[in-house]
């Protein structure tokens, strides 16, 4: 019988990996701009990251001050989402992938 490792509806926590990951991207894209998204009852306060071509990635971070401490480090400028909202550019870059079928 599987286990889970933690109860259901615990919502999980920003990772090493998490991190790693957004710090990839930022590393190798060229404009990058960090988007705070609020903690909710189903998700961890999370940042999008976009590219200057409107790529993007989402991960889990350690709340608000966790996204500021990793803007700071990696030269990014941090917005809230519920400011500013989302760029164009990452609406159109999801409108040119679901056109090419990927």
């Amino acid at each position: 019988m599987l286990r889970r490792s933690k109860r259901p509806g615990t919502l999980r926590s920003a990772s090493s990996a998490d991190v790693d990951h957004l710090a990839e991207f930022a590393r190798t894209r060229t404009g990058v701009e960090a988007f705070l998204e609020p903690r909710t009852a189903v998700t961890e306060t999370t940042v999008v990251l976009v590219a200057a071509d409107g790529e993007w990635t989402r991960r889990r971070v350690d709340g608000p001050s966790g996204a500021a401490s990793f803007a700071k480090k990696h030269a990014v400028p941090l917005y809230e989402v519920a400011a500013v909202g989302y760029p164009q550019r990452m609406r159109d870059w999801n409108a040119r992938r679901k056109q090419s079928g990927a």
